[in-house]
């Protein structure tokens, strides 16, 4: 038996993208696990949960932005060994969304143009995720 097995903690980040090709991203706020780094909008897939449903319930609780599960496309996907568990990260795109993004957890938001996304400092499991949105944008 591997004593090195750790726990796999499913989380569903979305790349909201608006009309003039920007990508939303917040900082994650003092208190919390890497504290000061920029991320993709997203959360723990709770019990019952889709990721897709995750990512339109996270998007209206972090931002009070609503989208539909129709809505999101699924681009590529982050697995990432962190010290305590492994993280497995759908990433979504979105661009359609109704209303206006406003930081909901004391977070800073900013919307950036995907070649400018490495000028901010992200956890690991998102960093390989920039190529992707670069391609497509």
């Amino acid at each position: 038996m591997k004593t090195d097995v750790k726990p796999v903690l499913l989380v569903a980040a979305c790349a909201l993208v608006d009309p003039d090709g920007r990508v939303l991203i917040a900082q994650r706020p003092e208190g919390k696990p890497l504290a000061g780094l920029w991320e993709f909008p997203g959360g723990k897939v709770e019990p019952g949960e889709t990721p897709e449903q995750t990512v339109v319930r996270e998007i209206e609780e972090e931002l009070g932005l609503e989208t539909k599960t129709a809505c999101l496309a699924p681009l590529t996907f982050a697995s990432h060994a962190y010290e305590s568990f492994h993280l497995l990260m759908p990433l979504y795109v979105c661009r359609r969304f109704w209303g206006i993004a406003q930081p909901r957890e004391g977070q800073a938001i900013k919307w950036v143009r995907p070649n400018r996304l490495r000028d901010y400092p992200m956890p690991p499991a998102d960093d390989p995720l920039i190529p992707f949105l670069i391609d497509l944008l």
